[in-house]
């Protein structure tokens, strides 16, 4: 084999052309000079952005319908955030009933995103695997135990959303239908069942094998006083901040860079990059989990504060489980059918904006209406896109850890670090299509 010649400097160049199945369409570029890592930059495409002017000159009706179409995994999310901004902007407040069973609803997204994305995109990464598909082939009754939990997941959203997939059910100020007792009594045996399997997944994932990556990271989420963050809670950093969601744009903005389309989200003042999802709720609201779920991250061997985002398979399991100890206490208390399911309003000109916890971290929505009574202006702030700068500070961090490696295992490296973060439940194992330019038999592993 030839070895580089050390008096010249090695480099190389990895270009991912195309990040295919997420929120999107991007590239991963990376240029090294030596040891030296010069460029990291992950461009993404948001279909969100798209969004914000479809949404223009629409009804207020059909925005929870319109933005249920942005994700396919986690339409509920985006339907939850709307309709509470836009009962701020109209003044509605809703019964707590219907609040109940607005979360029972997120729980059912939480359940059937955080499970699909263990068990088939996560965990292969850390048993060594390409696929769920290869690794049902030796951990059977793991993968079955995912898609288990996953289908219950999916009944919850189908009950309550009308299906499990862009559901029609959710309105403003309720739901068009109101599920009868019957239909969710059915689901509680199931739903028992599926905290003891997220118990067992909690189990299960914290064994793996994790890479070290402690990250100092300013960790955004909701929080709540009385409850794990869901549909409701200010805006909490651990570097500090703690303010109503209506001072969102205040303290975060979103700016373009040259190399992407997307807009990248960072907080002020000093534009600095920041963490949202599994690892930040964990961290910022870990008092606000039941006590079972305390105990199972206990039993974990881990502590806290989490900084190394490859824990964040943990996080997430951790939330399945009270996902389902939630739906089960909200289940047993719906002892009457909810009348009236939607609370009536008046259509008039505001503004509104709210903030909820969808699977991937905080999702900030903010509409105008205007004198006519449509929509005269929408703003969405996806998770993905307030962690496009973290996911490239991370790569810079740990791709000097890999370097020495082949360019293919450096790829799939790379792939496993940006899983960490779930940009979209549908990133399939080989996303990242790698081209390597540098000089010729200056390539590690050829001859």
């Amino acid at each position: 084999m030839t070895e580089p010649d050390p008096a010249t400097p090695l480099e190389r160049t990895i270009e991912v052309k195309a990040i295919s199945r997420v929120e999107g369409e991007g590239r991963l570029y990376v240029r090294l000079q030596g040891d030296s890592i010069e460029q990291v930059q992950l461009s993404i495409y948001e279909p969100p952005r798209f969004f914000e002017s479809f949404l223009r000159g629409r009804q207020v009706r059909e925005v929870p319908d319109i933005t249920a179409r942005i994700c396919g995994i986690c339409p509920v999310a985006y339907q939850m955030s709307s309709c509470h901004a836009l009962e701020k902007a109209l003044g509605v407040t809703v019964t707590p009933e219907i609040r109940k069973l607005r979360r029972l609803l997120y729980c059912g997204e939480w359940i059937e995103s955080h499970t699909l994305h263990i068990y088939l995109l996560h965990a292969p990464d850390f048993l060594g695997y390409e696929s769920g598909i290869s690794m049902a082939a030796d951990h059977r009754e793991a993968v079955e135990r995912g898609l288990e939990m996953k289908k219950i997941g999916n009944r919850l959203v189908e009950i309550l959303g009308g299906r499990s997939i862009h559901p029609v059910n959710v309105t403003v100020g309720g739901f068009y239908r109101a599920p009868s007792v019957r239909e969710l009594q059915e689901l509680l045996p199931r739903l028992k069942w599926g905290l003891d399997a997220a118990l067992a997944t909690v189990r299960w994932v914290s064994q793996f094998d994790f890479p070290e990556l402690p990250v100092a990271y300013d960790l955004v989420s909701l929080k709540h006083p009385d409850e794990y963050p869901l549909n409701d809670g200010n805006v909490f950093s651990s570097a500090g901040l703690d303010v109503p969601v209506e001072e969102y744009e205040r303290h975060f903005v979103e700016s373009h860079l040259p190399h992407s389309t997307a807009l990248y989200s960072t907080r002020k003042p000093a534009d600095e990059f920041y963490l949202v999802g599994p690892l930040a709720r964990l961290n910022n609201c870990f008092e606000q989990l039941s006590p079972a779920c305390r105990r199972a991250f206990e039993q974990t061997g881990l502590s806290l504060p989490l900084t190394n985002n490859f824990h964040s398979i943990v996080a997430r399991a951790i939330e399945v489980a009270y996902a389902f100890e939630e739906a089960i206490r909200i289940v047993e208390s719906y002892q009457a059918g909810l009348t009236p399911s939607r609370v009536p309003f008046e259509l008039q000109p505001g503004e509104g904006c709210h903030a909820t916890e969808a699977p991937r971290g905080l999702l900030y929505h903010r509409y105008r209406i205007g004198d006519d009574q449509l929509i005269a202006e929408a703003k969405i702030v996806p998770p993905t896109a307030q962690n496009q700068g973290q996911i490239e500070a991370d790569l810079r961090r740990y791709l000097p850890q890999v370097m020495a490696l082949d360019d293919e295992r450096v790829a799939r490296q790379s792939e496993n670090l940006i899983r960490n973060y779930d940009p979209c439940i549908s990133c399939a194992t080989h996303f990242l299509k790698l081209t390597i330019d540098r000089p010729q038999d200056e390539t590690p592993g050829k001859a």
